[in-house]
């Protein structure tokens, strides 16, 4: 891509988060009400003091589908002075969108369902949060006492459900409980403050009868109040850390949960010289224009990161806010410097987990915490690192073999218009949208990207994008796949709102990653579609769009896109053939199955997902979703 010596302009931003429709209607039909009833003291309910324990904890956002069985808890929510409520077309979508708004303001976030299938259909999304690290409040319906064991509808009891895991604190919930009488609702507010004040993420589950949903609280609850709270080390374990670090060059491993650290960790990198290499989900975290970035780990990562190792071979490598998974490391054995790692995360049930036999240092931490405790350690005459350092090089791209828009053209025009354009979250769906992002994007602020790895599920940016743009008021971008698109969309939600969100689909017809993975491991199976008109569906639900069948007309396609105040949806043509850079997650999918992958010449790079060749890959590096 050449480079643009001018950002494409005007930057698209808004001053103020979006009011949902008829908010102020609302606002001014409760005022009214208070108004006439002012000389009447009236009993406070299970469901408003509820809600006013959500306000309290600083709630302003509430994405769900409404029912039966909540209708008094979806009342309440929607006449809150505070919280603005996004009625959703799919729980699972509700549950992305309140993850994703959750991450881009760090503040807890409401998902709300109804009883049954409404609990059901948010589990993915709360599987993602719980990996991601949002905060997230499940707010549900369950039945009443009285009528559990009768076959009413929609039934949701320990007979219905298992009750381990989503009643109560497990894998999917660090805090679950059924409200079963309004006297429990002062230790599930102490509860509640309690998770949201600790470092890192936080997902609950608060489920209410319908019958308890309006019963008075015999009491009134105290003022809630979060304080979030910091994780440090020791003196002496900060001190041991700064004699392992000045004995040798040494790399710094950024994770998705240093976003909160990125000015602590461009100051340790311009005191200490050292290489810095991201994880996928912390792309961008540190600047990719950086002298002294050296790449992304893992899937859709860079060869940089390789030759880095190979070349400065660092003794060390600190490792912050990354657990180092599959995703990110393929946990690959030339990722370990010869004196292992010193790692640092809030959550010791992480550190040295993925690489067990390496040497490592654990540092159970707050990462700016950290970085702040060592930083005045570092300041005076640290021995600087002065290696050159290899950077992630953007490779030539092959000549087109047909008249569809090629995945690397595509990446240039996002680039140009809406990564140096704007100021819009980009997200990356999982599959060959997540690959090319990753590799291909450059982005130099942080906290503009977002990917799931762990969980990767198919639908998350369809749905999830709609929370960044209405917690922060501006453009969000979804980059995602066909596959992905007729799987779950909130487009019909972004119409009813006219939130301004951008879908650019990658429509080639098929489930790509998987089709070019089989092909690869010489498997077979039905990986096509039918052909997809994502411009008629978009228009039949009410949004903009705009169809490209060629390369000369994306930049226009996404101008428009990015010009418009409401919901667009771009379907992009592309050419199916174009190799995606993932050939370390196909290598690693087959060395757990015993599959044989013929092994072609390495190159001179000495690359981890490299991709440029005739048509368009070093080697054909595919993949499938992350599983």
């Amino acid at each position: 891509m050449s480079n643009q010596s001018t950002k494409y302009s005007p930057v698209i931003t808004q001053e103020k988060p979006i009011k949902i429709a008829n908010k102020q209607l609302v606002e001014e039909s409760v005022e009214s009400s208070h108004q006439s009833q002012s000389a009447v003291k009236k009993e406070t309910s299970v469901c408003q003091a509820l809600v006013k324990l959500l306000e309290d904890l600083g709630v302003e956002w509430a994405f769900g589908v409404s029912g039966g069985a909540m209708a008094t808890l979806w009342h309440t929510l929607s006449n809150s002075r505070q919280i603005q409520v996004v009625h959703c077309r799919h729980e699972s979508g509700a549950a992305f969108a309140a993850l994703e708004a959750s991450l881009a303001t760090n503040s807890p976030v409401v998902v709300f369902s109804t009883a049954g299938p409404g609990i059901t259909n948010t589990l993915t999304g709360l599987f993602a949060a719980r990996g991601e690290g949002g905060k997230v409040i499940h707010l549900s319906a369950c039945t009443s006492p009285s009528q559990r064991g009768r076959w009413s509808i929609q039934e949701t009891s320990a007979r219905t459900l298992p009750q381990d895991g989503l009643f109560n604190s497990g894998a999917l919930y660090n805090y679950a409980t059924v409200i079963d009488c309004p006297e429990q609702l002062p230790q599930i507010g102490r509860r509640l403050i309690q998770g949201l004040s600790q470092p890192g993420g936080f997902t609950a589950h608060i489920s209410t009868p319908t019958g308890v949903q309006t019963l008075p609280m015999p009491m009134s609850l105290p003022k809630a109040t979060v304080v979030e709270s910091a994780i440090a080390a020791t003196d002496s374990l900060i001190s041991h850390c700064v004699e392992l670090l000045s004995e040798g060059p040494f790399a710094i491993w950024v994770g998705y949960g240093a976003r909160l650290a990125t000015k602590e960790i461009m100051q340790l990198a311009e005191i200490t010289g050292a290489a810095v290499m991201c994880s996928p989900r912390a792309k961008g975290l540190f600047p990719e224009d950086h002298p002294q970035f050296v790449g992304i780990t893992g899937l859709g990562g860079h060869g940089s990161v390789l030759n880095y190792f190979k070349a400065v071979k660092p003794l060390r490598t600190l490792v912050l806010g990354t657990r180092m998974g599959e995703p990110t490391s393929f946990w690959s054995p030339d990722l370990i410097p010869s004196q292992g790692f010193i790692q640092v995360d809030i959550d010791p049930s992480v550190i040295g987990a993925s690489y067990p036999t390496a040497p490592t240092i654990p540092v159970q931490a707050d990462i700016g915490t950290f970085l702040r405790q060592l930083l005045p350690h570092l300041s005076n005459n640290y021995p600087k690192q002065t290696a050159n350092l290899p950077n992630p090089e953007r490779e030539p791209i092959a000549e087109a073999t047909s008249t569809l828009v090629r995945p690397e053209i595509l990446m240039e025009a996002i680039q140009k218009i809406i990564v140096e354009g704007s100021d819009a979250v980009v997200l990356a769906e999982s599959g060959n949208s997540f690959t090319w992002s990753t590799h291909l994007l450059r982005f130099s602020q942080p906290n503009r990207y977002r990917v799931s790895t762990g969980v990767g599920s198919m639908g998350h940016a369809t749905t999830g994008v709609l929370g960044p743009a209405v917690a922060k008021g501006n453009k969000a971008v979804a980059i995602v796949g066909d596959g992905s698109m007729l799987m779950n969309s909130e487009v019909s939600t972004a119409v009813k709102y006219q939130i301004p969100a951008v879908w650019i689909v990658l429509n080639d017809a098929r489930y790509n990653m998987c089709y070019q993975g089989m092909a690869m491991l010489g498997l077979q199976a039905d990986a096509l579609m039918p052909q997809t008109d994502f411009t008629m569906i978009a228009q039949g639900m009410g949004a903009e769009s705009i169809q490209v069948d060629c390369e000369s007309q994306l930049e226009d396609a996404l101008t428009k896109a990015m010009a418009a105040p409401g919901p667009f949806v771009i379907d992009v043509k592309i050419d199916a053939n174009r190799h995606a850079p993932s050939k370390g997650r196909t290598k690693s999918l087959a060395n757990r199955s015993a599959v044989k992958i013929e092994e072609k010449p390495e190159l001179k790079d000495y690359s981890l997902d490299d991709h440029s060749s005739k048509n368009g890959s070093s080697k054909e590096q595919v993949s499938f979703p992350m599983v």
